[in-house]
């Protein structure tokens, strides 16, 4: 089991402790933008006590710190992050390349460990669905806007690549991203003819999706059983199985990454 997956199934159980009330929370359609009171919200999900107490085991699971001196805290504020939008992927008039997904915020233990708190907006309001290790979403955050200031940073999950989009094009900001579209990047339309070619027959709704293979796109949607909404499971839906079928990809996506290596690319 790869680190990532190893860390996931922990916190599968570790995001059961959460609040009571998250327990019968369900998926809602994400917003499209990160607004001023969206964000509020998302780092009062990721302050909250109960967060912070889950932090602290999650820091402490391998044995680096202990639970009592993990003593996490939260840093900066919440940022948004993007992925890949089936929309564009189908050709919908006006789409843009990526669609929000949730809301990161940046955690840190005494010791110097990082993990990215995923939080999204659930019927009960918002709150955190997963935790990830590392600094993904805020160092290629930075990434991009060296390389392309004003541009949109957006996560390719199938194949785990990062990348920057502004105008009509669209750069690397990792090697997974560098084998999918060269160093130079690509222009948007080829972009859009890449993903389209990789994945236009396994939007929802398609043959493919239903027949529930792996590869499909969307799979939290699928997961959760209610087709329509685009937004990650919440936290304590269904006995722990929530943040475990994220790490497993379900129906093929990978919501939960690969094991975390340094493959920036350099502007």
């Amino acid at each position: 089991m790869n680190p990532r997956l190893a860390a996931a199934v922990v916190v599968s159980t570790a995001l059961l402790a959460l609040a009571p009330t998250q327990a019968g929370a369900t998926p809602v359609p994400q917003p499209q933008s990160a607004t001023a009171e969206n964000r509020a919200a998302a780092a009062r999900a990721a302050a909250a006590p109960d967060t912070l107490a889950t932090l602290s085991r999650f820091f402490a699971r391998e044995g680096k710190v202990s639970l009592t001196a993990a003593q996490p805290r939260i840093e900066g504020e919440a940022m948004a992050v993007h992925h890949l939008s089936p929309e564009f992927v189908a050709g919908r008039p006006g789409a843009g390349v990526a669609r929000l997904e949730f809301l990161a915020s940046r955690a840190v233990s005494s010791d110097g460990q990082q993990a990215a708190l995923w939080t999204a907006k659930t019927e009960a309001g918002w709150q955190v669905v997963n935790i990830a290790t590392g600094d993904d979403e805020f160092r290629y955050a930075g990434l991009g806007a060296a390389k392309l200031p004003g541009g949109t940073v957006f996560r390719e999950p199938q194949i785990d690549a990062w990348y920057v989009a502004g105008g009509e094009r669209v750069l690397p900001l990792d090697e997974d991203a560098v084998a999918a579209v060269g160093a130079g990047g690509t222009s948007l339309a080829a972009y859009r003819a890449r993903v389209v070619k990789a994945y236009g027959d396994k939007l929802p709704g398609s043959a493919y999706a239903k027949s529930g293979k792996a590869g499909g796109f969307a799979p939290t949607e699928a997961a959760a059983g209610s087709g329509g909404t685009r937004g990650p499971l919440p936290a304590g839906a269904g006995a722990g199985a929530v943040a475990l079928a994220m790490a497993l990809g379900a129906g093929g996506l990978l919501a939960v990454r690969r094991s975390r290596r340094q493959r920036v690319v350099r502007a």
